[in-house]
């Protein structure tokens, strides 16, 4: 498998666990709304779900694809993930009023980009053992590099999680700064591995 292909798969994986994550939070405080609005709430969460597992079957599409069948894909997927991230904002508008149901919402996305930075690292470190020696130095240092970034995204939502006060514009932003950080960073690392073998 080539190596952009993993920056692929690695990139699709962090979206599904945002998902994921979005889902179970957007789940669990539904559970303490009016009857109606649990209802109102339930069918958009039910949309939510079918994205998810639209945007998990193009996924497995592609796991076994070439760079050039995911580069196709990776449009569709993108512009998938922000109508998600759309249909997310637009339930919290209607019932995510509540800065602490925005705030756990939060904390579960960060805590699903944070195990997505170490499962990426680990999978990269994985991977560079099968190098020879003299090219694995490259890799580990992309590696190391990676968790650093981690740190410093982790460090950086847990700021935004313990002030406790943010809007969710701006929570959001954090989350999307986060992202970006990990794409450049799942990016450049997986590049290396591609130069090194």
């Amino acid at each position: 498998m080539a190596a952009s292909v993993h920056f692929y798969l690695n990139w699709a994986k962090e979206r599904i666990d945002e998902m994921d994550a979005t889902l179970s939070s957007l789940e669990g405080k539904a559970r303490g709304l009016s009857v109606q609005s649990r209802n109102t709430a339930e069918r958009l969460i039910a949309d939510l779900r079918r994205r998810r597992d639209a945007f998990l079957e193009s996924m497995h599409k592609q796991a076994q694809a070439n760079e050039t069948a995911w580069g196709d894909a990776w449009a569709k997927m993108e512009s998938d993930w922000t109508g998600f991230q759309s249909d997310v904002k637009k339930y919290l508008d209607e019932f995510g009023q509540q800065l602490k149901q925005q705030q756990s919402t939060f904390q579960e996305i960060a805590s699903a980009q944070v195990n997505a930075w170490r499962q990426a690292a680990e999978r990269m470190q994985v991977a560079a053992h099968e190098l020879a020696a003299d090219q694995r130095a490259k890799v580990d240092d992309a590696v190391r590099q990676m968790k650093v970034d981690a740190s410093a995204a982790e460090a950086n939502l847990q700021k935004f999680a313990k002030a406790g006060s943010e809007s969710w514009t701006a929570l959001t932003a954090a989350l999307a700064e986060s992202r970006a950080a990990f794409d450049k960073a799942n990016k450049a690392a997986w590049d290396a591995f591609k130069r090194a073998s």
